[in-house]
């Protein structure tokens, strides 16, 4: 059954995180990928370990890769302009992640190429944006999420903000948002015929994510401060250690949870104080110390009968073999390219008619350069000749 991006074609020419994890979504989604890289400097994540035993294929690869075939390409040699070309009369959308102006001087920028392809949807996934006075700067998430104003009041007052456990600028802000971008005009381009230029910054994604403190600080002037407000630690909605030095987290926000929480703990008397009573401190220690008191199996046990959205903080392989998991379809088994399978994060959208088809795992850089180039319409010579002069390397 095809997906419900059948049709689209994506010339991606994008490698570590950010723009593979958008195009592998698109091609779960059903869009033909087609993923150009370097033939001489390998992406990252193809070169990184732990590679999948028996083949030579990094995990990280084999996941990126899902559903795409790959060529390899010498955007510096001239003779690689005609091949993009030629591309281009089949895939009409293009993502790349250069820093600005790369493109530009291989000839391929979008100002370079929109009159010959005007429906051409064009996106340009950064860490800075195309414009501005960071533009040309190198950057990596940590960095992305430091310049949006986030983490100046992520983590405790007395420790200061800590590292995330994953990359939310690259995957949350670049990845999706590059994905959304891409659709939209897709949307526009079949209203008008007309292409365009996507210009994703994932800072900019980052800074979208203050939401709501962004919006009271523009309207009221109130700074966002770390533990300071309702849901980073400023209230009783937090972690709180057990007696096995795991963890069990608590959000029950709304009064009829924060009610059911007081009562399954043996204080009831804190229900009047809610979740963000006046002597905060002194009543989140006194919660920390019942918590404590037990294991978190036992808390697990005690919060299944009650609804006060309380839930453990389990383990990614907990999480994974867990009943929720096997029942929404957390993960799924793709096959490699020798045939046998290796285990994935599946894609997470449902749909009743057009569910995702996965296809098989990445493959190695070049594995399909013969059949594309056959393909555009090179002969068997001429692509040997390629290969001698070092087209694809």
């Amino acid at each position: 059954m095809a997906g419900p991006l059948e049709g689209l074609k994506v010339l991606d020419f994008t490698t570590l995180l950010p723009g593979p994890y958008a195009t592998m979504t698109l091609a779960d989604l059903g869009a033909d990928v087609l993923s150009v890289v370097s033939g001489s400097r390998p992406d990252l994540a193809a070169v990184t370990p732990p590679f999948i035993t028996g083949t030579a294929l990094s995990v990280a690869s084999a996941y990126l890769g899902r559903g795409k075939r790959s060529i390899t390409l010498n955007l510096k040699d001239s003779r690689a302009i005609q091949v993009v070309n030629r591309l281009l009369e089949e895939y009409d959308i293009l993502l790349e992640q250069f820093r600005p102006g790369v493109m530009a001087k291989f000839g391929l920028g979008f100002s370079q190429i929109k009159e010959k392809f005007p429906s051409l949807i064009y996106c340009s996934l950064t860490g800075y944006g195309q414009t501005g006075p960071l533009k040309d700067r190198a950057g990596h998430d940590i960095n992305y999420l430091s310049l949006a104003g986030l983490m100046s009041y992520a983590g405790r007052k007395d420790g200061g903000p800590v590292p995330m456990p994953m990359q939310i600028a690259d995957v949350a802000s670049g990845s999706n948002n590059a994905i959304i971008a891409i659709l939209a005009a897709v949307i526009h381009r079949q209203k008008t015929g007309k292409g365009q230029h996507l210009d994703i910054s994932m800072t900019d994604g980052v800074f979208a994510f203050n939401a709501l403190a962004a919006a009271v600080y523009l309207a009221a002037g109130e700074i966002p401060e770390r533990e300071g407000f309702f849901l980073n630690g400023g209230s009783l909605y937090d972690f709180y250690e057990t007696a096995d030095h795991q963890y069990m987290s608590f959000g029950g926000l709304e009064p009829q949870f924060f009610s059911a929480f007081c009562q399954a703990i043996g204080r009831p008397d804190l229900i009047a104080g809610w979740i963000m009573p006046p002597d905060l401190s002194r009543v989140k220690e006194e919660i920390r110390t019942i918590i404590r008191g037990k294991t978190k199996a036992q808390w697990e046990s005690i919060f299944d009968k009650v609804e006060a959205c309380v839930e453990p903080v389990v383990s990614l392989p907990e999480a994974i073999n867990g009943a929720l998991a096997r029942e929404r379809g957390w993960t799924v088994e793709v096959t490699l390219p020798g045939g046998a399978t290796v285990k994935q994060p599946a894609c997470p959208f449902k749909f009743s008619a057009t569910p995702p088809a996965y296809g098989n795992t990445g493959v190695t850089a070049g594995t399909h350069n013969r059949k594309v180039f056959l393909d555009l319409g090179y002969s068997e010579e001429e692509i040997d000749e390629f290969q001698r002069t070092g087209l694809f390397s």
